[in-house]
């Protein structure tokens, strides 16, 4: 093959690419094969009419443009192995009239990875900091699973936080009620973090059968826009005041929530996940200096295409985030008091250090020869399984063929722990909150 190569720019190339005749005469035959199955000729059976009947009844150019839609693609892929590129998008196309006689070339423009000059990577100086786990942690995971078995028992006292109440409310922001913003007979437990600040504070105190209005605030960057950053006053009616009575914390109920026989060998359970929780995050943590360093190492240009892709992906799950607080992303946009072209102005100094970090660190993969095998994407898929509650076969279903981006995401992951493994290492432990 006769392919020519023009570097426009780093991350940019230009092939014009020849078609040989045999080349074009091999894909004509198989355009022609596969046009004449489906022609309807008379006094010829679907796919036995000679090809001269044919070009008469369909024209010789119909073939033409057939095999052409088959050899392109064909040339072009031989080009792409032929010069050892990386497309990382789709090429841009354009038919050029071939020499007197021979069949037309090919311009293709088409982005590529950059060249990328690996600096040494094994040897990095990272950091490990252990957190210690405290008594105190280990008490509040042991209060969860208490209140997950607590009972509620009506109170004669006056509220307070932790408790749940039963209201009736109305809020109002400038002597104007508002949409959400009034309830009869709601049941809720009295935590700071569950309502806008000062409500439930607002509460504590508060005894069965009063009435009263309390301030509350709502956050700046509140779901609701037009409610963002306002006082709103609320007339409080509280019904009826309920504790939580926690189950005693003995070995029968270590026996209740767990496998475990005593209440000493829950606690020490508890403690050892929460050890196990800190070493991974010392782990991960690990993993981001990695990358951290080998980003300070490392430049070379980046594929706009890449860069653009990346932030319409932060736009995405900007979006998705909106949607999941219950607004738009027009809105959400208004709330972020931004524009779109601002929010990917913003996104895109994230989005290129991304596209730095999975670049080199998929070059350090390939120079590696790191791979991910069968069993790595068994044990992915399982993992998928395990965070969407769904079972392996509907998600490797769900993945159809796109399986391709999952295992780049292994053989990524599996590089960042060659880097940890091969870094050097200086250990370090957490100062104990007091």
């Amino acid at each position: 093959m006769n392919a020519t190569i023009n570097k426009l720019s780093p991350t940019q190339v230009e092939l014009l690419i020849a078609i040989s005749p045999d080349e074009m005469r091999d894909a004509e035959d198989r355009a022609f094969r596969r046009l004449v199955k489906k022609a309807k000729l008379p006094g010829f059976r679907p796919g036995k009419a000679p090809r001269k009947v044919f070009e008469q009844a369909y024209g010789a150019e119909t073939i033409s443009h057939e095999a052409m839609e088959d050899v392109v693609p064909a040339v072009y892929a031989k080009a792409v192995r032929e010069h050892d590129l990386e497309p990382v998008d789709r090429p841009h196309m354009e038919l050029l009239p071939g020499e007197e006689g021979a069949p037309p070339r090919i311009k293709a423009v088409v982005d590529v990875r950059p060249e990328i000059e690996l600096h040494e990577y094994k040897g990095l100086k990272l950091k490990r900091t252990l957190s210690v786990v405290t008594d105190e942690e280990v008490d509040r995971s042991v209060q969860t699973l208490a209140r997950e078995r607590a009972t509620l028992v009506p109170v004669e006292r006056a509220a307070r936080l932790g408790d749940v109440v039963t209201i009736d409310y109305e809020g109002k922001i400038d002597g104007t009620p508002f949409e959400g913003g009034s309830a009869k007979g709601q049941t809720t437990e009295l935590t700071e973090g569950r309502f806008i600040p000062g409500f439930a504070t607002g509460i504590d105190g508060m005894t069965a059968g009063e009435t009263k209005d309390i301030e509350a605030v709502f956050p700046e960057r509140y779901q609701q826009p037009d409610l963002a950053g306002k006082t709103a006053t609320f007339t409080i009616a509280l019904h009826e005041v309920k504790e939580l009575e926690l189950p005693k914390l003995d070995d029968e109920f270590a026996k209740a929530v767990s496998d475990h026989k005593t209440f000493e060998e829950l606690r020490a359970d508890i403690r050892k996940r929460l050890e196990a929780v800190a070493q991974a995050r010392a782990q991960r943590d690990l993993g981001g200096q990695a990358v951290e360093e080998l980003l300070k190492h490392h430049n070379f240009p980046l594929p706009a295409i890449l860069v653009d892709r990346e932030i319409e992906n932060m736009l995405g799950d900007a979006a998705s985030m909106a949607a999941r607080m219950g607004i738009s992303f027009e809105d959400y946009l208004k709330t972020a008091k931004k524009t779109e072209e601002q929010l990917r102005a913003d996104y895109r100094p994230e989005a290129e250090r991304r596209v730095k970090a999975t670049l080199v660190l998929e070059a350090i993969g390939k120079a590696e020869k790191v791979s991910a095998t069968p069993a790595d994407v068994q044990e992915e898929l399982r993992s998928l399984a395990r965070q969407y509650g769904q079972p392996v076969d509907r998600v490797r279903q769900a993945l159809g063929n796109n399986v391709l981006p999952l295992m780049e995401g292994i053989v990524r992951t599996k590089t960042v722990d060659f880097l940890v493994e091969h870094a050097q290492i200086e250990e370090a432990t957490a100062a104990a909150p007091s």
